[in-house]
C-alpha cells in the first residue's frame, strides 16, 4: 500500500499574473502514485503544477519535498503551446537535453548518451526522426519527442501538463501506455487532464480543483456528481479581479 508522501502541499496559495489562482490547498502526493489534476478552465491546475516544479513561488503556505531533490528528481512537461518550435533544432538534439543533469553546461554528449536518445525515440515510435527539425513535426510527433526526452531524465517524479491535448488517438494511447509503464516502475506521476473518462479509466487518484480544493483521493470517490456540481458552482462565482485570498490572512 502506498503510504509515503513525496510532495506535500501545506495550505498552499499561489497567484498568477497577480490574479488569485490556487487557494489554501492541503494534501500529499504519495510515492509511486498516479494522480490526475482536473477542474474547469481557469481552475489553477497549470498554476499548481508550476508551483510544484518551482516556476512560481507560493504567495502563502508552502510545498515540502520528502526524499527527493526538486531540481534533479522532478521532470516537467509543459503544455505544447508554451514551447517555441520555431528554433531550428533537431529532434535528437531536443531529446538529448533530457541528459542535461549529466552533461552540464560545458560537457559533450557521449556515444552512450546518443544511443540512449535512439532507444528513447524507438520507445515512443519515432525511429528515423532524429535529424528532423522539430518545426516539421505534427503535434502528436512532437509530443512523442517530448516524452522521449522525459525518458532520458530518469526522474522519480514526472509532471505532465495537458499531455494529451490536441493529439491523435493513436498517439494518446501510446503515450498513456508509457505513463502506465512509469507507474509500474513506481514513479510518482501527476498529470493535468480534461477528459474525465480517461481519468476514470487510467488514473487511480484524482485531485479536483476549482482554485480551491474540492476533493482529493481515489478517482471513483472524487468524480462523483456532488463534487462535480460543486466544481461548476464555484467556477460560476469566480472574479479575476478579486483579492488573492479572503480568509486566513496574516
Amino acid at each position: 500500500m502506498i503510504s509515503t508522501p513525496v510532495i506535500s502541499l501545506e495550505n498552499l496559495t499561489v497567484t498568477y499574473d497577480r490574479h488569485p489562482a490556487v487557494h489554501h490547498v492541503c494534501g500529499c502526493f504519495q510515492a509511486g502514485s498516479l494522480t490526475a489534476i482536473v477542474g474547469p478552465n481557469g481552475a489553477g491546475k497549470s498554476t499548481l503544477m508550476k508551483a510544484i516544479v518551482g516556476l512560481l513561488a507560493p504567495a502563502g503556505g508552502g510545498i515540502r519535498y520528502a526524499g527527493i531533490d526538486r531540481r534533479r528528481d522532478v521532470a516537467y512537461l509543459p503544455q505544447q503551446a508554451e514551447i517555441d518550435r520555431s528554433f531550428p533544432i533537431t529532434v535528437a538534439d531536443t531529446v538529448v537535453t533530457g541528459c542535461w543533469q549529466e552533461i552540464g553546461a560545458f560537457g559533450r554528449v557521449t556515444s552512450a548518451q546518443w544511443r540512449r536518445v535512439a532507444e528513447a525515440l524507438s520507445a515512443v515510435g519515432l525511429d528515423g526522426f532524429g535529424r528532423r527539425l522539430i518545426g516539421t513535426l505534427s503535434a502528436g510527433q512532437f509530443q512523442r519527442a517530448l516524452f522521449a526526452r522525459l525518458l532520458l531524465q530518469k526522474a522519480s517524479v514526472i509532471l505532465l501538463d495537458e499531455p494529451f491535448n490536441a493529439i491523435d488517438a493513436r498517439t494518446t494511447a501510446d503515450l498513456l501506455a508509457l505513463v502506465q509503464r512509469w507507474h509500474g516502475e513506481e514513479k510518482t506521476i501527476i498529470a493535468v487532464l480534461h477528459d474525465f473518462d480517461q481519468v476514470r479509466a487510467c488514473f487511480p487518484q484524482t485531485l479536483l480543483l476549482a482554485r480551491e480544493l474540492i476533493d482529493w483521493g481515489p478517482t471513483d470517490d472524487v468524480l462523483i456528481p456532488a463534487n462535480l456540481l460543486m466544481m461548476r458552482q464555484m467556477a460560476e462565482r469566480w472574479a479575476d479581479d478579486a483579492d488573492t485570498c479572503s480568509r486566513n490572512r496574516d
